[in-house]
């Protein structure tokens, strides 16, 4: 039997400092306090600043990537100096470290993207955005999307955590701006913005999913986290990673992957892969029931897509 947490040995919860991270760590806290019984006094989230909180004027992809995410937590973990990392899981890299286990993900949450836009514009879709709206992104993905719907449609980079975001577009930085659904709940900012159609903007791979990563050999943590992990998140973020992997693609490349459970009980993986300015993609779904589908759906659509696409995936 696994022993738990004591007052005297917590376990340290690693994770960013901005207050969605935070919000995500006390989710993780209460899992864990509602499956063992653990006190929360055993538990402590352990805040660090990531490198990509401080880098606010350049879009990740030239500074970087994802591992401006993850950088100093997996120090810390590797470190000894916290016990598990709390993780976006659209944050992280999809390649990661054998040092690392992905021990857990919560339930996701809402995937889509909601659409938000500044005082004076009235809009509810991409669609009825003015006549070359600035739209405020530094998602390749978002880019090209917009791009591929309106082409007339101007993005700009809009960095930042939610709150720095939302005072950009009140500063009119830009016309609006497009966020996670599940990273506004999650803040409690329900009635902020308007989620798109999943079918005209699909989400990105592991959007609205949260991953709790641990040592490798740290065979007490990985059975805390076991049974707080949540199977068919799990599997759906699985497939979306695998088909990640399988393109090649890094953060700069223009992609949108979302696996989601059907009534008759099968996993289907919808994807789309771009071009920088949206005008050129291919699209595709597949069905989950085998190991290799993801990896042979992206590899279909590598197939499909024209050059524009293809030179933007190492696969």
């Amino acid at each position: 039997m696994t022993e738990l947490p004591s007052i005297d040995n917590p376990l340290r919860i690693g994770t960013r400092a901005s207050p969605l991270a935070m919000a995500q760590a006390q989710m993780t806290v209460a899992a864990l306090i509602v499956t063992h019984g653990i006190a929360a006094e055993a538990l402590e989230i352990v805040p660090m600043t990531a490198t990509g909180d401080r880098i606010q004027d350049r879009a990740l992809a030239e500074v970087g990537g994802k591992a401006l995410w993850t950088r100093e937590l997996d120090a810390a973990l590797d470190a000894g100096v916290i016990d598990i990392a709390v993780h976006s899981l659209k944050d992280v890299e999809t390649i990661r470290d054998a040092r690392f286990a992905l021990g857990a993900m919560l339930e996701r949450a809402d995937p889509r993207d909601r659409l938000v836009v500044r005082e004076g514009i009235a809009a509810a879709t991409i669609a009825e955005l003015p006549h070359g709206a600035r739209l405020g992104t530094s998602s390749p993905r978002r880019a090209a999307q917009i791009r591929r719907i309106r082409a007339d449609l101007a993005p700009v980079l809009l960095r930042g955590n939610v709150a720095t975001r939302l005072a950009k577009l009140a500063a009119g930085e830009a016309d609006a701006t497009l966020l996670a659904a599940a990273g506004l709940d999650r803040l409690g900012m329900h009635a902020v913005g308007i989620a798109q159609d999943s079918a005209v903007l699909l989400p990105p791979a592991s959007q609205g999913a949260i991953g709790i990563e641990c040592r490798a050999d740290d065979g007490a943590a990985l059975a805390l986290l076991r049974a707080i992990d949540h199977e068919p998140t799990h599997r759906a973020v699985a497939a979306e990673r695998s088909f990640l992997a399988a393109l090649g693609g890094d953060c700069r490349s223009p992609v949108a992957a979302h696996a989601h459970w059907r009534e008759d009980g099968m996993l289907q993986l919808d994807a789309e892969i771009f071009s920088d300015d949206g005008a050129d993609h291919a699209a595709g779904h597949a069905l989950v029931d085998h190991d290799d589908a993801a990896a042979a759906l992206a590899r279909r659509l590598l197939d499909d897509a024209p050059d524009s696409v293809r030179r933007l995936f190492a696969a």
